[in-house]
């Protein structure tokens, strides 16, 4: 070969080679500087058991429970190990492939002379054949098809990882939340009951002043609305709570006969001082960002698959054999073949090409779903910041609400044991207190929930 046609060739492998390779994807987007909420740069980033923070023992066994028990998390884990064996599938073709093989046959010619295709012939009616090879077959990997195809596979196994810790993620969060809700409910519950004893009470006042004409039977139906009122919240608040417990049990992987009673109350609970950091760690935070960005790898790594789908392939091979007319002689005749073998394609009504430009295609979906769940990840801890800082700010009107709630309902008291004020005014006092507590209860609730959203807005302690 000469020198010029050597060049020539050089030059057609380095364009082929650039042609076979996919174009860098484009920034992702651009990251904000800081929180818009009122965030606490301070405070230290959640780890990875970030639920002890809430100082509860019995939520630190249930979340024990439930990861040893969620059928949710069994499955992603044994997503995992299909996409790992999927990994030793596609490596591979990267190495040669050895085989070995041993055959015997017997022909018995029935009538006639025999044939070419036969070893048998009229003088020798039978005919015995032993035979052993080992085969080897390499298929070099100039324009990166079959690398293409293992990191492919190695990043679906890595976005695979991740979406089992996103599962768990999600079942420690979902587990947290239907407890805190549980306990919220039991709170309401109680408060309900007495609210219910308390407009009773009022109804029995009001019907013994009706009888005696100090009041009026529009009082009396107005109480007795109000008693009717109260009595149907109880049983939705019971309602409520034992479907709680079915949702609670359903995490835990359980039936809701196995769940035992609380043993502790929502005010015992409390709410931990979470850091936020900046927005740009987020990214290396959130296990459903990373298998975002994984998936969008593998996806790279599939249009440089589909891209050398169009250009010739070079398969080597060897094979190293016996034969004979015994068994006892069958490795006594060696020999061996070298074999190379070049394939391309020519005409195949566009196919290969429409499989390049559909893994393009799935890579630009990729691209803009890993944007999206940036810009959603921002969104959730924007949104749990927001949470948290408004549900502070209600809490302390709230709390002077229950404060001055008390002080007018214990006046009450004195005033009525004085003589200077009427039982009615007692009740109502009281009614404005369990309503006001129901209020704060509520308001807990939604402070302790909201450092839950917080927790698994920033990743749950999770790292890249």
């Amino acid at each position: 070969m000469t020198l010029p046609s050597r060049i020539s060739l050089l030059t057609l492998s380095l364009c082929l080679a650039a042609c076979a390779t996919a174009p860098a994807p484009q920034t992702p987007i651009e990251l904000p500087n800081t929180w818009q909420g009122a965030a606490n740069p301070t405070a230290a980033l959640p780890d990875q058991a970030w639920w002890q923070a809430f100082s509860s023992q019995e939520l630190d066994r249930l979340i024990l429970r439930a990861r040893e028990n969620s059928h949710d998390l069994a499955a992603a884990a044994a997503r995992v190990r299909q996409a790992q064996a999927s990994t030793v599938i596609a490596g591979a073709p990267l190495l040669p492939e050895v085989q070995f093989g041993m055959d015997g046959s017997r022909q018995r010619l029935l009538r006639g002379e025999g044939s070419d295709r036969l070893d048998a012939s009229s003088s020798e009616r039978t005919s015995t054949a032993f035979s052993t090879r080992l085969s080897a077959s390499y298929e070099i990997d100039f324009w990166g098809g079959l690398r293409g195809v293992r990191d492919s596979a190695l990043n679906t196994l890595q976005a695979s990882r991740f979406d089992r810790q996103t599962v768990e993620l999600t079942l420690t969060s979902a587990v947290a939340d239907s407890y805190l809700q549980g306990l919220a409910l039991e709170e309401q519950l109680r408060i309900a009951r007495l609210n219910l004893a308390n407009a009773r009470d009022v109804l029995n006042l009001v019907e013994a002043r009706e009888r005696t004409g100090a009041s009026t039977r529009l009082e009396l139906a107005q109480q007795r609305s109000l008693v009717a009122s109260q009595e149907r919240q109880v049983p939705l608040l019971e309602q409520r709570w034992k479907d709680n417990r079915v949702a609670l049990a359903t995490l835990l992987g359980e039936p809701v006969q196995r769940l035992r009673t609380r043993i502790e109350s929502l005010a015992q609970l409390r709410w931990p001082t979470i850091g936020s950091g900046v927005p740009s760690e987020l990214l290396s935070r959130r296990p459903d960002i990373a298998a975002a960005e994984a998936r969008l790898a593998a996806a790279r790594a599939d249009v440089q698959v589909a891209r050398a789908a169009l250009l010739p392939r070079v398969v080597l091979g060897a094979e190293l054999g016996s034969g004979a007319r015994t068994f006892a002689d069958v490795l006594d005749s060696p020999f061996y073949t070298l074999t190379t073998a070049l394939t391309a394609p020519i005409f195949d009504h566009g196919r290969r090409s429409a499989e390049r430009d559909r893994a393009t295609a799935r890579q630009q979906e990729l691209l803009e779903i890993y944007r999206q769940q940036i810009i959603a990840g921002f969104g959730d801890v924007e949104k749990a910041l927001n949470a948290i800082d408004g549900v502070e700010r209600q809490r302390q009107w709230q709390d002077q609400e229950v404060e001055q709630a008390r002080i007018a309902f214990s006046l009450a008291e004195q005033r009525y044991a004085a003589g200077a004020e009427t039982l009615l005014t007692v009740l109502e006092t009281q009614r404005t207190l369990y309503q006001a507590e129901d209020q704060q209860a509520q308001l807990r609730l939604a402070r302790l929930q909201g450092s839950v959203a917080l927790y698994k807005a920033l990743g749950g302690g999770w790292r890249l």
